[in-house]
């Protein structure tokens, strides 16, 4: 309420400043590929039927009446392969739209299916999807959000807010925020992934609050991930959830430099008195159709500061042709413990395939490496509805997963998947799958999103 409050007063300021200042005319950027806000932007260009279909749809007539002659064309598999215009609940609300308030979100909701039917209903380590033949509402979503556009000229104040309900709460937990509001042996609960406000002049944007680190591929938001399940390099080696301050500085329109400081991985108070640092640099070529990032994140995260854990993801995006681009994440963690260091590595693949507007497949491959069993150790604080605790598993974790998605609407996508992970390593904390008597598993899942 706080911070929905918030951003009415900063639109309002900003509306009359605006009304009375003149900034100068900024330059057109076509290399512009700042990050979005997450959550603001699931229905993106790349989702939106080309003009260039609308005859080879209308052809598809012939199949209304059972025939079918349109082929591999826009129609895709089957006719009338179009999205159709995205539904905002909150499109034509008056007040919103003057302060330049963005209100939307979502509903996800999925189930999955282990071949091992473990009696537990557990499927180990896996994250978010963590259950057997249960239903689960992973995320029921509602954002606020005003961006600080400047166009690389001028001032401009924004914010953003999010406010969740679901199974995935058990996931984005932060300690001095979540915990007080919801009892961490509960299946559902509420969680606040960003709360922020961001200031912005020219080209330098000051974020300021609680927000998404800089680390992760793959995002909390499930509308800006392909697959229903999640890499474990995504649920055990990055810092998801931070609060603190970050400047992120567009050198030009290729580069951009981000700069700050938090209180520690998943914190919403600090434990230990002792900053983390966290930054690094992103490159767009001037095609955009390759994206490089490297980002780090250095501090302490026992109680006592004593120890300090130095993170870093390097991440590439690269479109190869219009339907085919490829994904690669490199995660190295090392926590220097006096004497001894544990380590941890990964890395990810994501191959992505489109075949029309309506249908793209997904492949992933992951290798992740708990060297010290320091990393994939389950949840263990959510009592019955997670894993063991500590001490993890030290070895090698494999995981691949094919999928679709499916957008019957342009309101609507549909992920089915299929995923098959094995272990191998120390067996002395146990085996990861089948309730501790399995070193691999089958998962068959798939969830619904329809946005609002």
């Amino acid at each position: 309420m706080f911070a929905m409050v918030g951003l009415m007063l900063i639109s309002t300021g900003i509306a009359r400043a605006q009304s009375t200042l003149t900034f100068c005319a900024p330059e057109p950027s076509a290399g512009d590929t700042a990050v979005r806000q997450l959550g603001a932007n699931f229905i993106d260009e790349t989702q939106v039927l080309p003009a260039s279909c609308d005859t080879a749809i209308a052809a598809c007539g012939a199949c209304d009446v059972g025939g079918s002659s349109c082929g591999r064309t826009c129609c895709g598999w089957g006719c009338g392969c179009n999205l159709g215009k995205p539904y905002s609940l909150f499109g034509k609300c008056c007040w919103t739209d003057r302060l330049g308030i963005k209100v939307g979100g979502w509903v996800q909701q999925g189930i999955t299916f282990n071949a091992d039917d473990p009696a537990s209903h557990f499927n180990g380590p896996v994250a978010l999807n963590d259950q057997h033949a249960r239903y689960q509402l992973n995320q029921a979503w509602i954002y606020l959000d005003r961006q600080a556009q400047t166009d690389g000229c001028g001032f401009a104040l924004g914010g953003h807010l999010d406010l969740v309900y679901g199974t995935d709460w058990r996931f984005g937990i932060n300690t001095g925020l979540e915990d007080r509001i919801t009892p961490t042996d509960q299946e559902y609960g509420f969680v606040m992934p960003q709360a922020y406000v961001d200031v912005a002049w020219n080209d330098l944007t000051v974020r300021m609050g609680h927000y998404a680190g800089l680390l992760s591929y793959e995002q909390v938001p499930s509308v800006l991930n392909f697959f229903y399940s999640h890499s474990y390099t995504m649920g055990y080696g990055e810092p998801l959830l931070v609060t603190g301050v970050n400047a992120n500085y567009k050198v030009g329109d290729m580069l951009a430099v981000d700069a700050g400081f938090h209180r520690g991985w998943m914190r919403w108070e600090d434990n230990n008195n002792s900053m983390d640092l966290m930054g690094g640099v992103t490159w767009t070529s001037c095609s955009q159709a390759t994206k490089i990032r490297f980002m780090m994140n250095y501090g302490p995260q026992d109680p006592g500061g004593e120890f300090d854990t130095f993170t870093y993801s390097l991440m590439l995006d690269q479109k190869i042709s219009e339907k085919f681009s490829y994904a690669l994440q490199q995660v190295t963690g090392v926590t220097d413990l006096g004497p001894t260091n544990a380590d941890y590595y990964s890395f990810v693949n994501y191959f992505m395939y489109k075949i029309n507007p309506c249908w793209t497949a997904g492949l992933r491959y992951e290798w992740f490496r708990d060297e010290d069993g320091t990393r994939v150790a389950g949840l263990g604080s959510i009592g019955r509805f997670g894993w063991n605790s500590p001490p993890g598993y030290a070895g090698d974790f494999n995981a691949i997963s094919a999928g679709l998605n499916w957008r019957p609407h342009a309101n609507i996508v549909v992920r089915p998947e299929l995923r098959y992970d094995w272990f191998g390593g120390d067996v002395a904390a146990g085996l990861p799958f089948d309730d501790g008597a399995s070193a691999k598993q089958w998962l068959l899942g798939t969830d619904v999103i329809v946005t609002f």
